[in-house]
């Protein structure tokens, strides 16, 4: 990874702000409406626009929490329902929608955390919409985990390939193509292995496999 720690720092921050501004933005559109003259039944869609901006800000930034903040580094067995929880309501503001298929009695915070980014990086071949199939599986103490997209018009971006494997995209480093990288990273720390790739009928999988145990 060419890519010093300063720069990769300043483009996740920039990536991380981004999933902020669109539930945000709606906010400030909503407060100017309801700031502004209009009849009754627009103030009524000027508040439920707040109301849906607000919700938005915090499942994102619950999620992202979680994704990227200390909390994924805890020791110990995350809470299952917690995490999906989070994911759910987060992808609630995103195009596709998701379903589970958690096969391994337990999950650390950093395999919770790994899931939770390589939804993120799902969402970039899910574009106009689909459905996520996540799935665990743990064979001889070691776990692999596997996410599906399927949809319409799928497409596994050049750009995601080479950031999961660590290498630098073809127009360089960007906040738009960073967020897989770190997927990596995280990935890299169970002792895993990133894998990308697309189907003949157009479904994108994406897989960590190898995942060691922790502790």
């Amino acid at each position: 990874m060419n890519l010093d720690h300063a720069r990769f720092a300043a483009f996740l921050s920039a990536r991380l702000c981004h999933d902020i501004v669109s539930p945000a933005a709606t906010m400030s559109l909503s407060l100017e409406m309801l700031d502004s003259p209009g009849s009754a039944e627009e103030k009524e869609q000027s508040e439920r626009m707040l109301r849906e901006g607000a919700h938005g800000v915090t499942a994102t930034l619950q999620f992202l929490r979680y994704a990227f903040g200390s909390m994924g580094l805890q020791a110990g067995t995350a809470d299952v329902h917690q995490f999906k929880k989070l994911t759910d309501d987060y992808l609630r503001f995103q195009k596709p929608s998701i379903d589970w298929d958690l096969g391994a009695p337990e999950l650390s915070f950093a395999e919770a955390r790994l899931i939770m980014n390589l939804v993120m990086v799902c969402l970039t071949a899910t574009v106009r919409g689909g459905i996520i199939h996540v799935n665990v599986r743990e064979d001889n103490g070691q776990k692999t985990l596997t996410l599906t997209c399927k949809g319409d018009r799928l497409k596994l971006k050049e750009d995601v390939v080479k950031a999961l494997k660590g290498d630098e995209p073809d127009h360089g480093w960007r906040p738009e193509n960073i967020q897989p990288l770190f997927a990596k990273l995280t990935c890299d720390s169970l002792g895993g292995t990133l894998h990308a790739r697309q189907m003949a009928d157009g479904t994108v999988v994406f897989m960590a496999t190898g995942l060691k145990p922790q502790g």
